[in-house]
């Protein structure tokens, strides 16, 4: 039977295997189990079979994708908890059973995963407007039952749910039972609905994770009406009327009113007159129970003067009976004969005349007298300051306004018209009642044309910011005033058409805007609706949300040494996007005891003492930025790497030989090519600056060509050719060791004694070796630890002394003159001798070295 993996594998070892599948799972599910939280990233590990079985591994799923050797096994896409155990409640674990197949046999497994839960959703409501219904009378402390709760699809402490009121103004609270299953919404205050009968709040669930999520819904209380106020008559009831004694049937004598605060039928009014009324007055006069009006039952025929008293009841709902008294005048018809027809031509409704407020001067009427011609010397004004004027023509009298009414100013206005005849005693008085109807002339006007508020960012979803308000002076329709944002608002902001709250659906971030301003219209409900705007301008204030920012995580810099003090190792860019002292950020240098500094004021990083690069030649510090924020500062780090530059301020060291006087005794029988001895040079500096060559500079004794030889780069000195008797005795060679700096290099001197004998004892040298060169070998900035220059100074003193022995004595001259021709001699020998190029250094020095040691 094959065995191996799946691919491999025989019909009949995989039928084994399917039929130990159910006894396995069992086990593995006992002692295997993997969590990994959802939404992870893909190539997240989740775990490893490593432990628990032998290689190889397979996975047999598309969430995850295995190492077949290693049975470590990764995410391959996003995993939703929610889309995966979307049956499960709250309470269980989301375990996912997955297929693998394991060791060399291919054994079927079965791995329990459970996805954790991560709080990646917010509450939701299915309803965002809720409305409750609560009667005026309710008492303080009832407990309404709110129904539309919202749900929260994760698990644990991530789908527990706790509910706020916001803009309940303490009116009403909040009560959870049975664990958040059940919310109640309690009445705190008592309520009236005369004085407000709309509540609208914000529910707003928050969930209980590390990172709290929200959702708000409106939750709109309607109070609604009890029959707790009472009928009462209005002021401007008539109390007293005048009507003539000729007056006819059905003319209106009055009109009574009252009021009653409730709605609806708790609101309704019912006029009746009271029991107590004369039954001349019940004869005479009737009273429509609906609309109070009270007019004459049959035409009065009166020669005498008459007052009949009128006492009308208000009778509402559950209420004692209001009462008003109304006294009607009846002139006596002998006072009557001067008489006034109305001829009516504006609109008019029960002998009163109705105009639209704003009308220009306009004809009302036309009042003629009725009679016997002897009243034609009569007259007709009006008896009050009234807007309105008589104007005779043709023996008939014009009622027109004197300019346009204002319904807003006064509503309804009695004109009171006087007849006068020839005699004192012919008069009359006729009272023409004109009401005003509104039209919608007023547009609303804002209590502010411009609202200023402050508000912190990060502020909770839905939280109310202020409430805008507008009177409209027009009634009914007219003034009905609605609110509503310009359409080019963000749609994060919200007003209550009714009430005109503004508020915000979503947390503002003062770094991403700062300043909002929005502008909001309040529009009347008239035809054609009038409209006014006001602008709001919305201040976000900053917090400390925000650490500070190094432009990159690790800055890198270059130094040369030896610079200045305070010398500008680089520019650490940091940026705090918060406002003020949020966002003022200081640097510091932490972890590091290196010689730097942070200058605050220009962010750039500077040295405190002299670098070195053959001291230390690399840095590693880090910087710390904080900010000024409050009630926590922030911080935020970033890695430093300072790489010291080199330059070249070290000469070469020779390590070998030790001194100038050292000497090594080299056998004749040395054959060619033979190493004798090295010399052994360091610099400290690096690269170029640090790249050594040695160079023979002279050799002694003077000859041709030296037995030995030096190469540049090693310092190693071998036997250039034969040695041969003439080689016997010392040979001094004068080595100079130079680095490679730019743009002048440094070097030093040294001489190598080889002693060429049989013997192969050790040698001595009884002096210190001294050349005697010429002043063109090496440059004059050149340094050297073992040959130094010869003071100027002696040669000069040594010159004048020559010159005073000159003058003094002949002999002294020709002395000086034949030392002269011999150091003239010798001069031109050495100038003979050949120096190969690479062993010329373009340096000056001075005529004699010695060594110093």
């Amino acid at each position: 039977m094959g065995h191996g993996t799946p691919d491999n594998m025989n019909w009949a070892g995989l039928l084994k295997n399917l039929l130990v599948v159910a006894h396995l799972q069992q086990i593995i599910c006992d002692s295997v189990q993997f969590s990994i939280p959802e939404e992870q990233e893909p190539d997240i590990l989740a775990g490893t079979l490593s432990k628990h079985f032998h290689p190889p591994y397979q996975l047999l799923t598309e969430d995850f994708w295995m190492d077949k050797n290693t049975g470590n096994f990764y995410t391959k896409r996003k995993m939703d908890r929610e889309a995966l155990c979307p049956v499960k409640t709250k309470a269980e674990e989301c375990i996912i059973l997955y297929t693998a197949l394991v060791g060399p046999s291919g054994d079927f497994i079965q791995i329990p995963v459970i996805i954790e839960d991560i709080n990646d959703n917010a509450p939701r409501f299915e309803n965002t407007e809720i409305h409750l219904n609560v009667s005026e009378d309710v008492a303080v402390g009832t407990s309404f039952l709110l129904d539309d709760l919202a749900k929260d699809s994760d698990a644990g402490r991530n789908g527990e749910l706790y509910y706020r009121l916001e803009d309940s103004y303490g009116v009403f609270s909040l009560k959870v039972e049975e664990d958040g299953a059940v919310l109640m919404l309690v009445v705190q205050t008592a309520l009236d609905r005369e004085t407000l009968d709309l509540y609208q709040m914000a529910l707003v669930a928050t969930d209980c994770g590390s990172d709290p999520l929200s959702a708000t819904a409106t939750l709109t209380v309607t109070v609604t009406d009890v029959n707790d106020n009472c009928p009462s008559f209005s002021a401007d009831s008539p109390r007293s009327v005048t009507i003539p004694g000729n007056s006819q049937k059905n003319m209106l004598v009055a009109q009574v009113r009252a009021t009653d605060p409730d709605s609806g039928p708790n609101a309704a009014i019912v006029y009746s007159l009271s029991p107590k009324v004369s039954e001349r007055a019940k004869k005479l006069f009737s009273l429509d129970s609906l609309t109070g009006y009270i007019r004459l039952t049959q035409d009065l025929q009166s020669d005498n003067s008459e007052e009949l008293l009128l006492k009308v009841l208000a009778n509402g709902h559950h209420c004692p009976p209001a009462d008003t008294q109304v006294t009607v005048s009846v002139l006596p018809k002998a006072n009557q004969e001067l008489t006034v027809k109305i001829g009516f031509i504006a609109e008019h409704q029960n002998q009163t005349l109705v105009l639209p407020e704003n009308q220009p001067p306009t004809v009302l009427a036309v009042l003629e007298f009725e009679g016997d011609s002897s009243f034609k010397g009569s007259s007709l004004s009006i008896d009050s300051e009234v807007p309105f004027t008589l104007s005779p023509q043709n023996g008939k009298y014009l009622l027109s306004t004197s300019k346009p009414l204002d319904y807003e100013m006064k509503r309804e206005h009695h004109i009171s018209v006087v007849a006068n005849g020839r005699s004192a005693e012919a008069h009359s008085r006729l009272v023409i009642r004109v009401m005003v109807a509104d039209v919608n002339d007023n547009a609303p006007h804002f209590l502010q044309s411009h609202y200023q508020l402050e508000v912190e960012e990060n502020n909770q979803p839905g939280k109310s910011l202020l409430r805008v308000s507008a009177s409209d002076a027009d009634s009914g329709y007219n003034g009905r005033v609605t609110y509503r944002l310009d359409k080019h608002t963000s749609t994060i902001f919200n007003i209550d058409p009714v009430t005109g709250q503004l508020s915000v659906s979503a947390s503002l971030d003062r770094e991403q805007q700062d300043v909002y301003k929005l502008t909001v219209f309040a529009r009347d409900s008239g035809s054609p609706p009038l409209e006014s705007v006001t602008t709001v301008s919305i201040c976000v204030l900053d917090q400390n949300d925000n650490a500070p920012i190094f432009l990159t995580p690790h800055f890198i810099f270059f130094i040369l040494e030896n610079v200045p003090l305070s010398s500008q190792v680089g520019r650490v860019g940091v940026t705090d996007p918060d406002e003020g002292e949020n966002g003022n950020t200081e640097l510091h240098v932490v972890n590091s005891s290196g010689p730097f500094v942070v200058d605050n004021t220009q962010g750039i990083l500077r040295t405190t003492t002299n670098l070195d690069r053959e001291t230390e030649d690399r840095y590693e510090l880090y910087l710390l930025a904080i900010d000024h924020g409050h009630p926590v500062a922030l911080t935020s780090t970033a890695r430093v790497t300072i790489f010291v530059g080199d330059i070249n301020d070290n000469q070469p060291k020779v390590i070998l030989p030790s001194s100038n006087s050292s000497c090594q005794t080299v056998s004749p029988a040395t054959s060619t090519g033979t190493m004798v001895t090295k010399i052994y040079a360091i610099d400290e500096d690096s690269g170029l600056n640090s790249d050594i060559t040695y160079t023979v500079v002279a050799s002694e004794p003077e000859q041709n060509s030296s037995p030995f030889q030096v190469d540049s780069s090693s310092g190693i000195i071998t036997v250039a050719q034969q040695l041969l008797q003439q080689d016997l005795g010392m040979h001094h060679l004068f080595i100079v060791v130079r680095d490679g700096g730019k743009p002048t290099p440094l070097y030093t001197t040294v001489w190598v004694n080889l002693l060429v004998n049989d013997s192969m004892e050790p040698c001595h040298l009884d002096r210190t070796p001294t050349w005697m060169g010429t002043p063109v070998m090496f440059p004059t900035t050149s340094k050297s630890i073992i040959c130094k220059e010869e003071d100027n100074r002696s040669a000069q003193l040594i010159l004048l002394v020559g010159l005073g022995m000159m003058l003094a004595s002949i002999g002294l001259f020709v002395v000086t003159a034949v030392l002269y021709l011999k150091q003239k001699r010798r001069s031109l020998q050495h100038n003979k001798r050949r120096h190969t190029e690479e062993n010329e250094i373009p340096l000056r020095l001075k005529r004699k070295y010695y060594s110093d040691d």
